[in-house]
């Protein structure tokens, strides 16, 4: 351990860069972050030194990594907004400050830049063409990163399918669409068709296998590309059942999600196109291959997924105990 080591980490109160931060912490990384709201971050990584700034603003992150040997960038524009306008100009913010202090960028990828012909099985070399506006922004963005560690910047994805866990965020299919929080589980909502296979990474293990690649820093090349398998099941609907066997509801509903609605409404409103867009992911299995990170690490990060769900849906106040807890503290703070 080295805590002279520090790492900036942008989007550290979203789900993957509050466990990528933790997980670096733990091994004596000295953390840095950047907010617009500082003192908001503080009360959800107290020991990182938080710093008042905009990702989208050079300047805030050229200063903010000065002296950071790693940069992680898991920001990305709240509920799907806007990306070729700010994911674009926060990257490239990024790749310069990593130019300018030496630094290694970690990036978080994602399947959107992946076609039906690279289904069902992904694998890091697989040729990289998206059926989406999205998922081609995500190449543009691995594209960029490619180019900088052609120029000597050094760059890591690790990539995922969707995410969940105690601090999942507003962009996750599991806390927005799944269950509701701030209640007992009485339903749960599968996006997916019947005998359709989905990949889940819990995010503390994805941040554990960020932190132990770190760790072998030097045994990695300028650009290096792994992906993490998580949690995978050949029905995707035994993850629905697990859910609702964890919350201590076996009979609550599996209901389909409104895609009818969505794709009705996609025209007119733009959560509903952005999440129409990736419609077809949940229509075919798609999941990730990480042989290559389990020969590199030996083993991939695994939480037994009782455990992982019990943790997320407590954090969500989805079990019936911190529920009831929560509503209790609420009618006597009245």
């Amino acid at each position: 351990m080295n805590p002279s080591r520090t790492a900036l980490v942008l989007g550290a109160t979203g789900g993957a860069g509050y466990e990528i931060a933790g997980a670096l912490h733990r091994r004596g990384w000295q953390i840095r972050a950047l907010s617009r709201r500082p003192d908001y971050g503080q009360t959800l990584l107290p020991y990182a030194d938080w710093l008042r700034g905009d990702a989208m603003n050079a300047a805030d992150v050229a200063d903010a990594a000065i002296n950071a040997e790693l940069i992680v960038h898991a920001v990305n524009p709240p509920g799907y907004r806007n990306w070729r306008g700010l994911a674009l100009p926060m990257l490239e913010n990024t790749i310069a400050a990593a130019k300018a202090t030496g630094a290694r960028i970690m990036f978080p990828g994602t399947v959107y830049n992946y076609g039906p012909d690279a289904f069902p099985l992904l694998k890091e070399s697989d040729p990289q063409t998206p059926r989406t506006r999205k998922g081609a922004i995500r190449v543009e963005m691995e594209q960029r990163l490619q180019h900088a560690a052609g120029q000597g910047t050094r760059v890591l994805i690790v990539r995922a399918g969707d995410f969940f866990g105690p601090h999942s965020t507003g962009n996750s299919w599991f806390s927005q669409g799944l269950v509701k929080s701030g209640k007992p589980v009485t339903s749960v909502m599968w996006p997916g068709r019947k005998g359709v296979g989905h990949a889940w990474a819990y995010l503390p293990d994805y941040g554990e296998a960020v932190a132990r690649l770190i760790d072998r820093d030097r045994e990695m090349s300028a650009f290096e590309t792994f992906h993490f398998d998580g949690h995978w099941f050949e029905d995707g609907r035994e993850f629905a059942d697990a859910i609702r066997f964890t919350a201590g509801a076996p009979d609550a509903p599996v209901r389909g999600f409104p895609w009818f609605v969505v794709l009705a409404l996609s025209p007119f409103v733009r959560l509903f196109r952005e999440l129409a867009e990736m419609k077809y992911l949940w229509d075919v299995p798609v999941r990730l291959d990480n042989r290559k990170l389990t020969d590199f690490l030996g083993e991939e990060p695994h939480t037994p997924l009782h455990a992982a769900l019990s943790k997320t849906l407590e954090r969500m106040d989805c079990l019936p105990s911190t529920a009831q807890t929560r509503q209790e503290f609420n009618l006597r703070d009245c």
